[in-house]
C-alpha cells in the first residue's frame, strides 16, 4: 500500500505549491491594487508597506539588471526541479508539505521577477525601531517549508528505506 502512495507524492508537492502560488499572487495583487504609497500601521509591531525587491532574500544583492532577474529565476527553478526529483521516492508527509511550501514560494517569487522585474514584498514586522526586512506570502511559505524539512531531517530517521513519520 505504501508503494502506491509514493507515486502520488510529486502530485501533492505540486498541488501544495500551486495553492501557495495562488495565495501569494492574490495577496500581492490586492496589496498593489489597494495599498497607499506610505506604510500602513496595522499594530504596534506590524505594518503593510510596498517594497519592490530586486535582490535576493532580505534585499541582499540589489540591482535592476534584467539579466539578474532571469538568473535568480533560473536558480529558483533549478531548486524546484531538484526538490521534485529528491522527494519523488520519499514516503513522508512532512517532506511533502515542506517541499510543497518551498516549491510554491519559489515559484511565487519567480512569477514576480519575470512579470515585474522584482519581488513584491509588503509585510513589515518591527520592534523598538528595528525592522525585519519586508517579506511576502511566498517568503513565509519558503521559511515554514525549510523549517519542516529541517525538523524532518533532525528528528525523523530513516529505517530500512522507510520514514518513521509515515
Amino acid at each position: 500500500m505504501a508503494g502506491q502512495r509514493v507515486r502520488y507524492i510529486p502530485g501533492w508537492v505540486v498541488a501544495i505549491g500551486l495553492v501557495v502560488v495562488a495565495l501569494d499572487q492574490l495577496s500581492k495583487w490586492q496589496v498593489v491594487r489597494s495599498l497607499p504609497a506610505q506604510a500602513v500601521e496595522v499594530t504596534g509591531f506590524f505594518n503593510l508597506v510596498l517594497v519592490c525587491n530586486t535582490g535576493i532574500s532580505f534585499g541582499l544583492l540589489p540591482g535592476d539588471s534584467p539579466l539578474k532577474a532571469w538568473l535568480l529565476s533560473g536558480v529558483a527553478l533549478a531548486v524546484v526541479v531538484g526538490l521534485l526529483f529528491w522527494v519523488h521516492n520519499k514516503d513522508s508527509r512532512l517532506l511533502v508539505a515542506g517541499c510543497g511550501l518551498v516549491v510554491g514560494g519559489a515559484l511565487g517569487n519567480v512569477v514576480d521577477r519575470l512579470r515585474v522585474g522584482c519581488v513584491i514584498d509588503f509585510l513589515d514586522v518591527h520592534a523598538a525601531g528595528w525592522h525585519w526586512p519586508a517579506f511576502n506570502v511566498a517568503d513565509s511559505a519558503i521559511t515554514v517549508g525549510v523549517a519542516l524539512l529541517l525538523v524532518h531531517g533532525l528528528f525523523f530517521e530513516v529505517s530500512e528505506g522507510k520514514y518513521k513519520d509515515s
